[in-house]
């Protein structure tokens, strides 16, 4: 029979003494350990935590104690946010700032759909001027009645531009349809043409200043 291993109190795999019955597994501690230093825990060596979060032990919160961190202790966004995506009135000029611009672009290209565009952000625009700032939750220390502040601002920015692009899309959309009213006889001359000579023939039908801008060129 070979002979069996010194006990290593470090090795919980260790064979037991010789001369002792086997008894069911259990951990075994350094000596003058009483165990509650060890096992899963973290030493208590260990850096702490950051101001990231990095170090943080597994029995802390995210938010270390410290108000459930960035968000605060209800999840909501910080104090330096600058607009809040759960206010509707904010939420309304940020859409009319892309309604405004998408209608700009397209109203040189695609008229109906920059009018539609054009209409919607011009309509987000003055809901959201019209519309009260969301009031601040929570006790109102300076810090968030600023970033209240802060957060109007941006709101009335953001729906004035959208304003005044959506508004410039439609003047575009609106003197094209005017110009195709007022030469209806132009375009529809233009559309029953079969040959290039005949198209540029319906440029007589335009005033000479147009007949640049609009009219069929060679």
């Amino acid at each position: 029979m070979p002979e069996r291993q010194s006990t290593n109190d470090n090795n919980p795999f260790a064979p037991p003494p010789e001369g002792q019955p086997d008894q069911p597994w259990q951990p075994r501690h350094p000596e003058g350990s009483d165990g509650s230093a060890s096992g899963p825990g973290w030493s208590a060596s260990q850096p702490g935590r950051s101001s990231d979060g990095f170090g943080r032990r597994p029995d802390q919160p995210s938010g270390g104690g410290q108000g459930g961190g960035q968000g605060g202790p209800d999840g909501g966004q910080g104090p330096g946010l600058r607009w809040d995506p759960t206010d509707p009135a904010q939420r309304r000029a940020r859409y009319a700032v892309l309604s405004g611009m998408w209608a700009f672009f397209f109203s040189f290209f695609v008229q109906e759909l920059a009018l539609l565009l054009g209409a919607l952000g011009a309509y987000w625009a003055i809901s959201a001027l019209r519309t009260r700032p969301k009031p601040p939750e929570g006790p109102q220390s300076p810090a968030t009645l600023a970033a209240t502040a802060t957060a109007a601002r941006s709101k009335q920015t953001a729906a004035i531009a959208g304003l005044v692009t959506a508004s410039v899309a439609l003047m575009i959309v609106a003197s094209g349809f005017a110009v195709h009213l007022a030469y209806r006889d132009f375009y529809e001359c233009r559309a029953d043409a079969l040959t290039k000579q005949s198209q540029l023939a319906c440029n007589d039908l335009l005033p000479k200043p147009l007949q640049d801008t609009f009219g069929v060129r060679e």
